[in-house]
């Protein structure tokens, strides 16, 4: 189908008004179908020609020549089935010599056009005598370029006693003596209509039947055709294997195959029935050796009669050698958890340390008062005693006097804990043990948000990005703080210890 249309460029040269593209709304060369030829020519109203670009092809085939000729026949696997239409838009693009352009925006609704099947020559079908014969008619001979379902129908008047032909393209038919005897000099022919769906498209295709004379060999028939194969070792094969016999499906004796690498188990081939088997295989991560990169191994599937006549077909399957992500993604999450147990070990240690100083501050805090008492220097203790120490006299244990001036040890008062420490330097201390677990709990957080996805953890920033908590972890602060040395640097924490912590923290 051919569409001619002539569209103006109206583009007065002299003019320094914007040039317009004008197409008639009318042609109806706004819309085609798949296969079909559009042909329009873009003219100028000077007689300057300019020169003519196209921009959005996108590789669907348009042509425009010097002369503005217009071309384009849309492919048949432009417009999904499904869709029935699709929009596609393009540009043109007129420049004259002196600089002048003009563009003009060019909208076309493509519709789907539904084709017939494609019917190939398809194998003979050898029939024996009393057996029950069967004939698949298989998607490599019938096919629908669209994609379409495909339903087999019967020219009933060209069937022969007997026969029959199902939907799904499965052709039985067990002749009888007179019909067997009469295949010998003149076989059959017989028509089947192939219909796709939904549009009911027909296209026929004929099988010729003729008698078995010879003890001829079985025949193999292996999906898909390949020769050679390629996969990664966390990939599977998967083969269809169909064998018949001329003879008859009943001659057959045996279906297998023979691997030429004996890692291959006998249970990767299973026969469904006589003439139909499967066989599925997947390498696994360590059947390559890293050295080796690929290994190629060699499958020979072969059907032998009871004559023992013998076909066979090989295929080549080439593995290559692939990472085992499965292992890679554990040994990732082990660093992933082991460095928020770390960090989350160090946080409870600080958490437990600011307790502790805000408990030593305090104490620091009262020490100081009753300090500066009992450091007055006095002429004399008796003086001292009414005023700073209880009645009880078992809250002090010994005045001594000397020179005038009163020292005096409390028991309820301890020298190294309050007496002995600053109250500045405690100070300090609280201060870097908060900014050490502020620093620590921020940088912690957006790590374990970060990499809580297995893909996340495979990128290359994942372990710069995890050596960033190194610096925190090994402050050299901390030695000020005086830690317990004793406590483990790494708990045994559970999942949900960690996500209390850390709540992006992920468990998988």
């Amino acid at each position: 189908m051919k569409h001619w249309f002539v569209a103006l460029l109206l583009l007065p040269a002299c003019s320094s008004t914007a040039q317009r593209l004008h197409v008639s709304d009318t042609t109806g060369w706004r819309e085609l179908r798949e296969g079909s030829e559009l042909r329009f020519k873009i003219e100028p109203s000077n007689a300057i020609m300019p020169r003519f670009s196209l921009e959005g092809a996108n590789g669907y085939g348009f042509v425009l020549d010097s002369l503005g000729n217009f071309y384009w026949k849309p492919a048949f696997d432009l417009v999904d089935r499904l869709e029935k239409k699709k929009e596609i838009t393009v540009v043109v693009q007129a420049e004259w010599k002196d600089g002048k352009r003009t563009s003009k925006q060019l909208n076309f609704t493509v519709l789907h056009t539904n084709r017939p099947p494609v019917v190939e020559d398809l194998p003979v079908f050898y029939v024996k005598q009393s057996a029950a014969n069967t004939y698949q008619i298989l998607d490599q001979y019938v096919m629908d370029p669209d994609g379409d379902p495909i339903v087999f129908k019967s020219v009933q008047s060209q069937l022969p006693e007997g026969i029959t032909l199902n939907s799904q393209g499965l052709i039985s038919w067990s002749p009888s003596r007179n019909q067997f005897n009469a295949l010998k000099t003149n076989p059959l022919t017989i028509e089947f209509i192939a219909q796709d769906q939904p549009e009911k498209a027909e296209t026929r295709g004929k099988i010729k039947i003729a008698q078995t004379q010879l003890d001829l060999p079985p025949e193999i028939i292996i999906v898909p055709g390949d020769s050679t194969v390629s996969i990664k070792e966390d990939e599977r094969v998967h083969f269809k294997i169909y064998v018949s016999d001329p003879n008859g499906d009943d001659n057959l004796s045996s279906v297998g195959f023979i691997s030429s690498d004996p890692r291959i188990s006998n249970q990767a081939f299973v026969l469904n029935t006589p003439v139909q088997a499967e066989f599925t295989w997947s390498p696994g991560y360590y059947f390559v050796d890293e050295a080796e990169k690929t290994r190629t191994v060699e499958l020979l599937f072969f059907a032998i009669d009871k004559s023992n006549n013998r076909v066979q077909k090989t295929i080549k399957v080439k593995v290559a050698d692939t990472e085992n992500l499965e292992e890679k993604d554990k040994f990732l999450y082990t660093k992933y958890r082991s460095s928020l147990s770390q960090a989350k070990s160090l946080i409870d240690q600080l958490d437990d340390n600011h307790e502790k100083l805000n408990k030593a501050y305090k104490q620091a805090k009262k020490g100081k008062k009753n300090r500066s008492i009992l450091n007055a220097s006095l002429g004399a203790t008796t003086g001292l005693a009414p005023v700073a120490m209880p009645n009880d006299p078992q809250a002090y244990k010994a005045v001594s006097a000397v020179g005038g001036t009163t020292v005096l040890t409390l028991g309820t008062l301890e020298a190294t804990e309050v007496v002995g420490k600053s109250k500045t330097d405690i100070m300090e201390k609280l201060k870097i043990n908060v900014e050490i677990r502020n620093q620590l709990q921020l940088e912690a957080d957006n790590f374990a948000r970060k990499y809580a996805l297995k893909s996340a953890r495979r990128s290359k920033d994942f372990d710069p990005d995890r050596d960033k908590l190194l610096p925190i972890l090994n402050n050299q602060k901390l030695v000020v703080l005086e830690l317990d040395a004793s406590k483990p640097g790494i708990k045994n924490y559970d999942n949900k210890d960690l996500k209390k912590t850390f709540p992006d923290f992920s468990e998988q």
